[in-house]
């Protein structure tokens, strides 16, 4: 018997609806980048994207557990001699909610080419309303 070794162009994704109100932070990413990578299908190919379309709704009403909110540091470098600066998760979720979530999923994701096309497949909005209904996404539990 040979391993089953999945094609790109066999490849059918999916879409998925997230809702992030009241989720853990971490278990969301940890779900989004499995549901992203194709880990949940038996088709999954580590070398192939065989993975799904993830939208996350009501980032901004993500959780955090511990004391992270106020510890948990962004650091941004502008690419000049002491162009290092750092945001505070709470100043994040008031300017950028969505980010926290991109960054996270993004960190869970492999560091190669691949991952910065499966990174494509993530739709994160800060309010409950989005922009994919014609896409039909499933309504996925965290």
């Amino acid at each position: 018997m040979k391993t089953f070794l999945a094609k790109k162009e066999t490849v059918q994704s999916k879409w998925h609806l997230i809702d992030a109100e009241g989720v853990v932070l971490g278990r969301l990413a940890v779900k989004a980048a499995n549901l992203i990578r194709g880990r949940h299908k038996a088709s999954y190919t580590p070398s192939i994207d065989t993975g799904d379309h993830v939208v996350i709704i009501n980032a901004e009403k993500v959780v955090v557990t511990g004391k992270k909110e106020e510890k948990n540091e962004y650091m941004f470098f502008s690419g000049f001699v002491g162009g290092e600066s750092y945001r505070k998760l709470s100043l994040m979720r008031e300017r950028h909610p969505e980010f926290i979530l991109e960054h996270a999923v993004k960190g869970m994701l492999p560091k190669n080419r691949i991952a910065a096309k499966m990174l494509t497949k993530l739709h994160v909005f800060a309010g409950p309303k989005h922009t994919h209904e014609a896409q039909n996404p499933v309504k996925t539990t965290v």
